[in-house]
């Protein structure tokens, strides 16, 4: 409803509140919908919603990574210190 109105219009800036009243939805919500979907289309820079459930998972997949590292790092350190101490005997 926005987009089509703001293209019979350019010039109305007050179209997404009417809108938001309309649907019952507050203003900023609508404001980032409409946004997104810019950005989605390609009309405006920015991450696209793809884009950031992308980013999402490989931050999630790097915080376990991370994670399984410091263990293995650990692991790595006692059982060194256990041969060492073998090895010292």
């Amino acid at each position: 409803m926005v987009l089509d109105l703001q293209r019979q219009d350019p010039s109305d800036h007050g179209v997404i509140s009417r809108v938001a009243r309309q649907l019952g939805v507050g203003t900023e919500s609508l404001r980032n919908w409409v946004k997104q979907n810019q950005i989605d289309s390609g009309a405006r820079q920015g991450l696209s919603t793809e884009e950031r459930a992308e980013l999402v998972e490989l931050r999630k997949k790097n915080r376990e990574l991370e994670r399984a590292n410091d263990i293995l790092q650990a692991a790595a350190i006692f059982f060194g210190a256990e041969l060492d101490r073998r090895h010292k005997r």
